[in-house]
């Protein structure tokens, strides 16, 4: 990548990321402010915001934001997570002005108009109800609550039904007004791009946003604990949670490699112990979840009612057995999945602007890539042991289930594996 930065008087972070080979651009603006620089009454508001960013403006109605866009084949959308909300359009060349546009006037000139909000709380509040239907999707929130009781970074990205009900056109307004600061706001263009004519554009569309920043987030603190939620399902879905790394750790690439040794795919650890030796599931993968000030490692699996009695010491063994025999073969393995997956990312504009994004708001620069693959290259045999061991020492880890998991072994009892550091056996 061969970025140019730029920085106007407000405070507002101008990015461009040329590919000269493209004829069509990604574009958008993030926020560094979601679901964590909530407070417990404001908890949804993030996303309800982002939905009403495209429910019209003092130039445009909602109907007349999807047609300028679609009129020249592009699309506009928004995502919100714990630490950022985007908005973001993608286009041909030529029509990237006006795509600027529009993003620009959705967040600088929304009216948030009552008819429309009560719309729009109807289609936030069937988004919950949706994802409460879905469990291998829904369980995640409940590992987030259950890491981070009480917090803001442990509350639902949605929010709950008692919230959004009551949110107020007043309250969206004061929200954006405290936390949506051209201090706290990055604009990135990648793709077929100039940055010259990205600044300018920029200047004119956003040098009269209000400057500052948003207030801090409430520090991230990992409690652990469990939750259990029934549903007439035919599987159980379980998620195990650990303490792991933030997005500025020195282990951050190391806690990668590991979990992609230990749940990353056909050839890790789980999946071949779990599902092709036992045939204890269809599904089974690790992951981690990183922030700016914390982290998560943990395992995800979809089971049956019966198989769930032997998951628990199964994934609590492949944890121990890596900690203690990680071998050189599979880390390379795992860093060459890694580092492919980052490159093919590479090769599309949307993922290169985000990754961009999630740079500037943690380091305050954009690391190349030679930068990256060498942190990632630098993760051996020893630190993947190393950092296995570091999750073994866990002592008070983090459990969700929804569905028939009555037979799972209990919490206290998988708990107990962890702590002082165990025997690294696979479990029998």
């Amino acid at each position: 990548m061969n970025v140019e930065i730029s920085r106007l008087s407000n405070g507002l972070i101008v990015v461009t990321d040329p590919m000269a080979q493209l004829e069509s651009a990604a574009i958008g603006v993030w926020v560094n402010s979601g679901a964590r620089n909530e407070s417990r009454t404001q908890m949804g508001i993030s996303h309800m915001l982002e939905h009403m960013a495209f429910k019209g403006t003092r130039r445009r109605s909602a109907r007349d934001i999807a047609e300028e866009i679609e009129a020249v084949g592009g699309f506009l959308n928004a995502y919100t997570s714990r630490e950022q909300t985007a908005f973001h359009a993608r286009t041909l060349k030529s029509d990237v002005p006006l795509a600027l546009d529009i993003l620009a006037d959705i967040l600088t000139e929304p009216t948030f108009e009552p008819d429309e909000l009560e719309r729009e709380r109807q289609v936030v509040l069937q988004e919950i109800g949706q994802a409460k239907d879905t469990p291998d999707d829904i369980i995640f929130d409940y590992l987030q609550m259950v890491a981070y009781p009480d917090q803001p970074m442990g509350w639902p990205i949605l929010g709950e039904e008692e919230t959004v009900s009551r949110f107020a056109r007043k309250d969206l307004i004061d929200y954006m007004a405290t936390n949506y600061r051209a201090g706290s706001m990055v604009m990135i263009a990648s793709g077929a791009v100039v940055h010259d004519a990205m600044l300018r554009l920029a200047e004119d569309k956003f040098a009269a946003y209000r400057a500052g920043e948003q207030p801090a987030a409430q520090p991230a603190r990992f409690i652990g604990g469990e939750m259990h939620v029934g549903g007439d399902l035919e599987q159980a879905h379980v998620a195990y949670a650990f303490p792991g790394v933030s997005n500025l750790d020195a282990d951050f690439y190391t806690a990668q490699v590991y979990v992609t040794a230990l749940g990353g795919g056909m050839s890790s650890r789980l999946f071949q112990e779990a599902r092709e030796k036992r045939g204890l599931c269809y599904t089974i993968y690790a992951f981690s979840h990183s922030a700016k000030d914390d982290g998560i490692v943990g395992v995800y699996t979809g089971t049956g009612e019966a198989e769930a009695a032997q998951i628990g010491a199964v994934i609590a063994g492949e944890m121990a057995s890596l900690a203690e025999t990680a071998t050189v073969e599979e880390v390379e393995r795992a860093k060459a999945q890694l580092k492919s997956s980052f490159l093919m990312g590479l090769e599309r504009p949307s993922s290169r602007a985000e990754l961009i994004a999630g740079h500037i708001f943690n380091y305050d620069r954009v690391l190349s890539v030679e930068e990256m693959t060498a942190r990632l290259e630098a993760v051996d045999c020893a630190a993947v042991r190393r950092f296995g061991e570091q999750v073994m020492t866990s002592t008070v880890p983090a459990l969700a289930t929804v569905g028939p998991a009555g037979r799972l072994e209990r919490y206290g009892n998988f708990a107990g594996r962890f702590g002082s550091r165990p025997t690294m056996r696979a479990a029998e």
